[in-house]
């Protein structure tokens, strides 16, 4: 594809967003995007595509580029120009690696780039674009399963439908886009792959709350729930509330959800989304205290505890997490679940169950949580289940899930 300077230069005022100002990256897409409607499809999916793949493969980028910090104008420049180069070889791509004769582009050059490229492919660590302290982590909790989900997780993830049952059905909505352009997911009835990815937020159907966008795996975690019309369920951790939404659609809207965050922002976007999906069962509280908790003992027939976590297992999807994420974080974060776990549980009555999930790859943030629960509730709790997602063997994002039952 012909480089374009307009569209090089929104590339890299995004990114300087993004890591100077350290600015999300799905917000800063979706800002540039809006903010300039006119540009055509090829040119949004060019900027979109670009931006999430820098992001993703920044340190090789940076190593490819021989930049040790990237601080100016000029170094992202250079780092954009640099990816130009290295992307045909490394996403197999049929296009030429030679940049437009700009200003911006004359002291990068060509061959320097790709040996210095190639020696990157060396060190994993360089190869996969992650941080250091990340690979420690990562080898030393997974082992040798660790190379595979790394690599898995550098891959663009799958765009996945979930189709509400309470307003529409598989077929309709695979009708919506067209057999052709669409796959279905044969472990999970009401999911839908597309083959193409496209904004579907301003379709009809959508509209009109006939599908949500959520991750396959994602969409495994209300079923193990072992739920069933007429109960009532808390969501404790809903953010905005797409695994809500599938639970109302489960109850067949018969029942009660209560869900809840420390977030009323999160929650006034749920509550839309429960208007446009038809969910008629659906209360929200923001958390202020444990006195919100204290309200809800012996309440729950159903707990979902989706807890705060470090995201390594939809890294794919937030790729800008890698860079923004820090080893300090992860301790923190852990006694953040502890305290989730050990104490939103009692919202559970007996007999009820309760789910403990994360989306991290990591049994210190999982399983090490889960075996420490029962190890010291093991009087009022047993462990019925448990299961983990893989994206390098299943192509879903990395979750954990734990289905715990309260027997006194």
């Amino acid at each position: 594809m012909k480089l374009y300077k307009g569209l090089i230069e929104a590339t890299v005022q995004s990114l300087q967003h993004i890591f100077s100002d350290k600015q999300q990256a799905d917000r800063v897409v979706e800002r540039l995007l809006k903010s300039n409607p006119k540009w055509g499809a090829r040119d949004r999916a060019f900027l979109a595509e670009n931006i999430y793949e820098i992001v993703r493969w920044w340190r090789l980028i940076k190593f490819s580029a021989h930049l040790e910090k990237v601080t100016q104008s000029a170094d992202f420049w250079k780092i954009v120009g640099v990816w130009q180069i290295i992307k045909p070889e490394h996403l197999q791509l049929e296009t030429d690696n030679i940049l437009p004769d700009w200003e911006e582009f004359a002291d990068i050059d060509l061959e320097k780039v790709l040996i210095r490229y190639k020696e990157g492919l060396k060190t994993r660590k360089i190869a996969q674009s992650i941080p250091d302290w990340m690979d420690e982590v990562g080898e030393k909790e997974l082992g040798d399963k660790w190379e595979k989900e790394i690599t898995a997780l550098n891959h663009q993830a799958p765009f996945v439908l979930r189709v509400n049952t309470l307003k529409s059905d598989l077929k309709s909505v695979i009708s919506i886009f067209g057999e052709d352009k669409i796959e279905t997911v044969p472990e999970i009835p009401n999911a839908l792959v597309l083959k193409k990815r496209q904004n579907v937020a301003g379709q009809e159907g959508f509209k009109k709350g006939f599908f949500e966008v959520q991750d396959a795996g994602s969409q495994l975690i209300p079923p193990f729930m072992d739920l069933h019309p007429g109960q009532t369920v808390i969501d404790a951790c809903a953010g905005a509330g797409g695994k809500t939404l599938q639970i109302a659609a489960i109850l067949e809207n018969k029942g009660n959800i209560i869900s809840l965050d420390i977030e009323n922002y999160k929650l006034e976007e749920l509550q839309k989304r429960a208007t446009r999906n038809g969910v008629k069962i659906l209360s929200t509280g923001v958390i202020k205290s444990e006195k919100t908790i204290k309200e809800l003992i012996d309440k729950a027939d159903r707990l979902l505890l989706d807890v705060p976590c470090s995201g390594l297992g939809v890294l794919r999807r937030n790729p800008d997490t890698k860079w923004k994420l820090q080893p300090t974080f992860l301790a923190t974060i852990r006694n953040t679940q502890w305290h989730i776990l050990s104490t939103y549980s009692k919202m559970v009555k007996r007999g009820g169950k309760m789910v403990y999930a994360t989306c991290s790859l990591l049994p210190s943030e999982s399983e090490n949580q889960v075996t420490r629960f029962v190890m010291e509730f093991g009087d009022k709790w047993r462990l019925i289940d448990e299961r983990r997602t893989s994206t390098a063997d299943e192509g879903y994002d990395g979750f954990y899930m734990a289905l715990l039952e309260r027997i006194k």
